[in-house]
């Protein structure tokens, strides 16, 4: 059974997004505590422990060269910063800084975290009317006019699909390995 072509801008991007999501899900379902924190590459970023039992991700101003291979815990904690400053946009709220963002831990409440933000993204979408979509976005690029509402949720739905992709073929490698 097929749905209905969607019908409203919105509609279309919710479409992706659900496209996307539904992709996510795939993966979020078969990943075992253990693929979290796999190292594939001796150079690879991560998120660790503090001191203080915080989970901190590895982190440079500046990318370096190489770009080091990212661990399951740290692109699920990238998924959850940058969707949590999209949504504080959104929102119109204030957004809060990288360091504001813990990762939950392996299994279970990283995949809760990530289906929450999901929640809290529909809501945010489901609000939305054509002139919203129309305004100047304020992220992921500062307020240029050039760059809509629109434009900001086409980026959320292709970095989404992006980050996807690298946690289910980091899953595959880990389970082939």
């Amino acid at each position: 059974m097929s749905t209905p072509a969607p019908t409203t801008r919105t509609g279309l991007l919710r479409w992706q997004f659900e496209l996307t999501w539904s992709l996510f899900e795939y993966h979020l379902e078969r990943l075992e505590p253990e693929d979290f924190l796999w190292e594939p590459a001796a150079h690879c970023w991560t998120v660790r422990r503090s001191p203080e039992g915080a989970w901190v991700p590895d982190w440079a101003e500046t990318e370096p060269d190489p770009v080091p291979v990212p661990t399951v815990a740290w692109v699920s904690w990238h998924i959850g910063w940058w969707w949590s400053v999209a949504l504080d946009h959104a929102r119109g709220h204030r957004p809060r800084e990288r360091t504001d963002v813990t990762w939950p831990g392996e299994g279970a409440p990283t995949v809760r975290w990530l289906r929450g933000l999901r929640t809290e993204w529909l809501a945010a979408l489901d609000g939305l009317t054509d002139a919203d979509l129309d305004a100047t976005a304020p992220f992921p690029r500062s307020d240029d006019p050039a760059y809509t509402v629109a434009h900001m949720l086409a980026w959320v739905n292709a970095e989404l699909m992006k980050n996807v992709t690298e946690i289910g073929h980091l899953r595959l490698l880990r389970a082939a390995s």
